[in-house]
């Protein structure tokens, strides 16, 4: 699994030094992802989507991740996150990869790659995908750093 992850990931830094546009890179490539931060604000508990997460898993010391799969309150739209929670007294850099799949074809439906960005102490951020209008059951995939996080349940 994380050779898929690693190839997916080398494609979309070729993509992004060639200057392919995603339409002609192909499946694997990678999309911008966006980073919010939402100091000590759980961004799960504050909003009103429907988040389905993966284990929060340890990233390093102190600082944990997951990968959840998103549907919107009205049920129209979905989207994949990567949660980092950084506990430490100090900021940390991270860099995410979250992709989203049709649960029951296994398709993908997009992936993204959100830029390595400072995580400010004891505080949460989150590598957004793109919203996608999918009225079927999806579910996200990714890593956080180096390390893989386990996929989310379907939403």
């Amino acid at each position: 699994m994380r050779v898929v992850r690693t190839v997916a990931r080398s494609s979309a830094i070729i993509t992004a030094v060639l200057g392919l546009s995603l339409a002609t890179a192909g499946a694997a490539s990678a999309a911008d992802g966006n980073w919010a931060h939402y100091g000590n604000k759980n961004p799960i508990t504050s909003s009103s989507s429907t988040w389905r997460c993966g284990p929060t898993e340890t990233v390093e010391l102190r600082v944990v991740a997951q990968v959840c799969a998103i549907r919107s309150a009205s049920g129209a739209s979905v989207q994949g996150a990567v949660i980092v929670r950084n506990n430490r007294d100090t900021s940390y850099n991270i860099d995410a990869w979250v992709r989203v799949r049709n649960s029951y074809v296994g398709s993908i439906a997009g992936t993204w790659d959100c830029k390595t960005t400072g995580v400010a102490a004891n505080s949460w951020s989150v590598c957004f995908g793109e919203t996608l209008a999918k009225l079927g059951s999806v579910y996200a995939a990714g890593y956080a750093g180096v390390e893989s996080l386990e996929q989310s349940p379907d939403v």
